[in-house]
């Protein structure tokens, strides 16, 4: 059980295109901060303004955390990072902490 636990516990990332930045997977305590680390290079080598959720099976508060802090990584290197595809219960755990607007895409002007 514990191998199966150990597959589970894991997240991926892509760049579908040139703007996105994708992760699948598990966004939980247990792989919250290699996935902060992983993203943050990621991003900070990139020009991503786009992280695509829709990929994410499970998330908890430590998942929420990190999606924070790559935002905050994107925001020091000039751009703005909009979370798109939330699963339902990241999306209700953002609003309630009150967060989900600084995560948002921005609306198409």
């Amino acid at each position: 059980m514990a191998r199966a636990d150990a597959v589970a516990d894991k997240v991926t990332f892509d760049a579908p295109d040139r703007d996105t930045l994708a992760l699948s997977g598990s966004l939980t305590f247990a792989t919250a901060a290699r996935a902060f680390a992983d993203g943050s290079r990621a991003l900070e080598s990139g020009v991503q303004t786009r992280l695509d959720l829709a990929g994410i099976a499970r998330a908890d508060s430590a998942g929420l955390a990190c999606v924070l802090g790559l935002a905050a990584v994107t925001s020091r290197a000039g751009r703005r990072l909009g979370v798109v595809h939330w699963p339902e219960g990241l999306r209700a755990l953002a609003e309630v902490c009150d967060v989900e607007t600084l995560l948002d895409e921005p609306a198409a002007t």
